[in-house]
């Protein structure tokens, strides 16, 4: 669980906040995607949810965050490291190896994990992951949506409890960032994993997402399912915040129609809307 507790956050060399008064409760096993426009403080949130914020970024710090128990200002990052996986979103700056195999090793090696355990946990994490076949492939080698899921295998084989990531599709084509959201989906359903993620791109992310949190100007504006969230477009349009077309059609075809549509999160969900007001 990942418990935030009237958070304050201001960079030293800022005169603002970046977060202000922050409550938020993730559950184990949640899947939560946050949202809002540019400079609403997202990273900064994730930051402070794997530790990285307060230990190196240094600023004033105000409130508590905890995960699996643990105060993030009271343990150390390396300590945390053990409990929240966390992708950046220039993935590159995190992959330090060449060849995939030794990218995941690095981690497992450095994580003290016991060696006769380290063969095993490799070979599950590249099945896990899907990327079995890239075992021995050069990291140069590989699509920006392979190295991306290079990245989460390394953090998979250390068996975190949390995994936080920071617009994880940001460079990557539709067809690659659906294949990251269904692996992200398979790790929080199949193994257990809490997955919260940072994404621009709100419809992908409402498909896959069991609840979303807004943040504008260092607050949560909103917080819950993601239906319920999406069903406050004023809000979202007020905030600078794109609405899934989905979500928008759906609260058109109510309004024009005078029926009662549920807020669809994909264009399937909008087709079959349309069919049933239809007729």
């Amino acid at each position: 669980m990942i418990e935030v507790q009237s958070l304050t956050f201001r960079y030293e060399v800022s005169e603002r906040d970046a977060l202000r008064d922050v409550n938020l409760t993730v559950p184990d096993g949640a899947f939560l995607g946050i949202i809002g426009p540019a400079g609403a403080g997202k990273t900064t949130l994730l930051h402070c949810m794997s530790g990285i914020i307060p230990h190196a970024f240094p600023g004033d710090f105000y409130g508590a965050v905890r995960v699996g128990g643990l105060d993030t200002a009271d343990n150390r990052l390396t300590d945390l490291s053990r409990l929240v996986g966390t992708v950046f979103q220039d993935v590159d700056s995190q992959i330090i190896s060449s060849v995939v195999e030794d990218e995941i090793l690095y981690g497992l090696e450095n994580f003290g994990v016991p060696h006769e355990e380290i063969g095993d946990r490799l070979t599950a994490a590249l099945e896990q992951v899907g990327i079995s076949s890239l075992r021995e492939r050069t990291i140069a080698s590989l699509s920006g949506g392979q190295r991306q899921k290079v990245a989460i295998a390394s953090l998979v084989a250390l068996r975190p409890q949390i995994l936080v990531l920071d617009e994880p599709t940001g460079e990557l084509d539709p067809f690659s960032s659906r294949q990251i959201f269904t692996l992200l989906r398979t790790l929080n359903r199949e193994h257990g994993m809490t997955v919260v993620v940072v994404e621009q791109k709100i419809m992908l992310l409402s498909e896959f997402a069991d609840r979303l949190a807004v943040l504008n100007d260092g607050e949560i504006v909103k917080e819950g399912p993601v239906r319920g969230v999406l069903s406050d477009i004023p809000l979202l349009e007020r905030i600078g915040v794109n609405c899934p077309r989905a979500a928008l059609f759906s609260s058109l075809l109510a309004e024009k129609t005078g029926t009662e549509v549920p807020v669809c999160v994909s264009a399937e969900e909008a087709v079959e809307a349309a069919r049933r007001v239809m007729g």
